[in-house]
């Protein structure tokens, strides 16, 4: 949401009775809420209050935090307060600092004080959660106005500004208290924040009667050598779908290391003369297709299937490469899985550019390449196409970035798109499964703190929503 909207939001709200004092409140209580979350009895908080609006949030949480060591700094001076945080900070450190220095007002850069203040609370070390967005940052643009908080969480209100999904270093996690005592949200923009309700429905019921040949059968043809544990993990992850039936093709030189570590699924080794399995509902392509000598047949197979074969059809890693742009079947669904160095090499561009109109790269990925689905991989996952609704993942951590997650990600999500439930809705079905995969790391990543992959295979599909 644009600052302007939100303004007018607030406004509308006020218009209708809704005093301000009594959203502050409200949104006092929810941040009070998410620091007793991450905080422990007799732990210490140290809240940054400025003059705005957005420091009365953070004022009106104090109340709340019982059982916690609370320290409140007004800021209205920052050079003042600069001095004040490095007094507090040479008695005892923090467990956590607030930041209420500036709200989505802001869009002007600092003067010389202000940075030095946001630099001294950067370079403190202390874990900070920024209320609404990271002071220093222009909500708009995610541009930083000189100096920037850098957040492990930014907790904001009402709806995600659009200047917090290109500026994930100041930004850390993000995360949205929609429900602050506004009237009913405005219907603006053309994407959308991933909420774990919207999955309330899945996974869908099995039927009692169903058998293997009910539930789809998706073909992966991945692995080659040097790269075999990425059809593995695809493999692993298209399990856990639970799709009828899983087939596996993987590189000659690697049949023998990928059969080895799977049992469920059937494993041949891949010719350009063979056929698909029957029944293939769904096809997986690329995972570990990056040996420095691949067959022509291989890459041409990619494309025929691409552009001929009626099921779901998704391709990741190295497959997105040989991909030739054009259209794709009417009606077809077809999916990239990008990270932004892989959307910027399809674009001819930088990861850099990528990340700084995430939006822009999406849409014209789709628009290459037919009109497919985009998933675009990292710091609240992108899925979409040229046209329509963009949704932004809101599960998921830095223990995704870890090799072999994708190739995770990718089998589950072709795992789900084989069963006739999944193709019912292809953007839902690609939603959950980016939003479960998400979701799972964040457990793990509470359970213990060297988490791997194979964590996260071992528990997907297990998160309730």
């Amino acid at each position: 949401m644009s600052v302007a909207r939100m303004r007018q939001w607030e406004n509308d709200s006020w218009g209708a009775g809704i005093s301000p004092a009594a959203v502050i409140k409200n949104v006092g209580r929810i941040l009070a809420r998410r620091m007793l979350d991450l905080t422990r009895a007799g732990d210490s908080i140290l809240l940054l209050a400025g003059r705005g609006h957005n420091g009365d949030d953070v004022r009106a949480a104090r109340p709340h935090l019982r059982g916690r060591k609370v320290k409140l700094m007004d800021v209205s001076d920052p050079r003042m307060a600069a001095r004040e945080l490095l007094r507090t900070l040479s008695i005892g450190r923090p467990d956590w600092i607030v930041d209420g220095l500036f709200g989505i007002g802001l869009n002007r850069p600092l003067d010389a004080d202000w940075k030095t203040l946001i630099d001294t609370v950067n370079q403190s070390g202390i874990p900070i959660l920024a209320m609404d967005v990271p002071s220093g940052l222009n909500a708009d643009t995610g541009e930083v106005e000189g100096a920037a908080i850098r957040a492990e969480i930014t907790l904001t209100v009402g709806a995600p500004k659009r200047g917090l999904l290109t500026a994930p270093q100041s930004v850390g996690r993000l995360e949205v208290a929609p429900d602050i005592g506004l009237v009913a949200a405005p219907v603006e923009g053309d994407w959308q924040w991933t909420l774990p309700s919207d999955f309330a429905d899945w996974p869908p019921r099995r039927p009692v009667e169903g058998n293997k040949g009910t539930f789809g059968h998706v073909n992966i043809i991945a692995g080659s050598l040097g790269y075999h544990g990425a059809a593995v993990l695809a493999a692993q992850g298209a399990l856990r779908a639970q799709p009828g039936l899983v087939t596996v093709e993987p590189q000659e030189s690697v049949y023998v290391p990928v059969a080895s570590q799977l049992q469920a699924a059937m494993v041949r080794p891949w010719s350009p003369r063979a056929s698909l399995p029957k029944n293939t509902s769904a096809i997986l392509f690329g995972p570990g297709l990056a040996a420095d000598k691949l067959p022509v047949s291989l890459k041409k197979q990619l494309n025929s299937l691409w552009r001929e074969f009626a099921g779901p059809m998704l391709v990741d890693a190295s497959g997105m490469d040989w991909l030739k742009q054009g259209d794709i079947p009417r009606k077809a669904v077809r999916v990239i899985t990008p990270h932004p160095g892989e959307a910027g090499r399809l674009l001819g561009t930088t990861a850099s550019a990528v990340q700084a109109d995430r939006i822009g790269a999406l849409r014209n990925l789709s628009r290459c390449f037919g009109h497919c689905y985009v998933v675009l991989k990292g710091s609240h996952t992108l899925v979409g196409r040229a046209e329509g609704d963009i949704f932004v993942n809101s599960s998921g951590n830095p223990v995704l970035a870890q090799g072999g997650s994708g190739d995770l990600l990718s089998g589950y999500l072709a795992g789900w798109l084989a069963q006739p439930a999944g193709q019912k809705n292809p953007l839902s079905t690609i939603r959950f499964a980016v939003w479960q995969h998400g979701a799972v790391a964040d457990e793990v990543a509470r359970q213990r703190r060297n988490g791997t992959i194979e964590d996260i295979q071992a528990e997907l599909g297990s998160i309730r929503t």
